[in-house]
């Protein structure tokens, strides 16, 4: 007995020296910030406010009229405490899906909405994010960008069980609103689709697409976005020539260069045109391709 009363002296004078060593627990957060971005730290995860959200406007979001729409009446409905869904946006790259939630988020700030933004490989923390929230006075959209799992990936559960399947009602304050360019936001393998069978009429899928079909149908609002056509392109790169000043697409010279631009990169994107924008703005070029004086 007294070797053991020598040995937990020992260990207290251990503990007693190491614990100056160790890294501080996550400060409270700061709820009185607009946007937070959860951070992972050797002691747990924290709220870290974002100082200067990215200001987009919805008013800039073009060709995407239909999304746009959809995703601020769901919002709207949100920011009004009456019931509505969470949001998966899915589709091709560089097509607005993350901006229109930044441009939603903005435009309702003033109205309580705020902004967590949490990677994918923190979704494993999602039940405690949801519990710092749940009895929060604001209006949470958890923002999840570029969603997509592995087979084998075990964070796609916890955002399964936080959207619907957990034994916690889900937070009435607190909303998913992820983009992915998947469907299913898992992969999809042709092997799989040969489990369909069809029962009386019914198309009955296989185990393996059923788990798949079940995370993304847990997103109450599914909105696509598909490629831009070579009009609608055009259209958002003349909104942003103009919103820095200079000569739109009707000049000839603009034109060619926007097209060989989305060429070079083999895509006619939002993200594409603005890039474009950007690039004939920031060298000083108008309209017949030489350098401003």
């Amino acid at each position: 007995m007294p070797s053991v009363k020598r040995l937990l002296r020992r260990l207290d004078r251990l503990i007693d020296r190491l614990e100056p060593l160790l890294p501080p627990p996550p400060a409270a957060p700061d709820f009185s910030a607009l946007a937070h971005r959860w951070r992972r730290t050797d002691r747990g995860g924290t709220l870290r406010p974002v100082a200067h959200p990215h200001a987009v406007a919805l008013d800039d979001l073009l060709c995407m009229e239909r999304q746009k729409a959809e995703v601020v009446r769901n919002t709207r409905q949100f920011v009004a405490g009456r019931p509505a869904n969470n949001v998966l946006l899915w589709g091709s790259r560089g097509t607005g899906k993350s901006t229109l939630v930044k441009a939603v988020f903005n435009a309702y700030a003033a109205g309580g909405l705020r902004l967590v933004e949490v990677d994918k490989q923190d979704l494993v923390d999602l039940p405690d994010i949801v519990d710092l929230l749940y009895d929060r006075p604001e209006r949470y959209l958890v923002f999840c960008d570029d969603l997509s799992f592995e087979a084998d990936d075990p964070s796609y559960k916890a955002l399964k069980a936080v959207l619907e399947g957990s034994i916690v009602a889900p937070p009435g304050n607190v909303l998913v609103y992820a983009t992915s360019n998947r469907r299913h936001l898992m992969p999809e393998y042709h092997a799989e689709n040969l489990e369909t069978r069809l029962v009386e009429g019914e198309i009955h899928h296989g185990e393996a697409v059923e788990e798949k079909i079940s995370l993304s149908e847990r997103f109450g609002l599914w909105l696509s976005f598909y490629p831009f056509s070579q009009d609608d392109y055009l259209a958002i790169c003349d909104h942003w020539l103009r919103q820095l000043g200079g000569r739109g697409v009707g000049d000839e010279p603009v034109r060619r260069a926007a097209l060989q631009w989305a060429l070079a990169r083999g895509s006619r994107s939002g993200r594409v045109a603005r890039q474009f924008a950007l690039d004939w703005a920031g060298r000083g070029l108008d309209c017949f391709g030489s350098a401003s004086q």
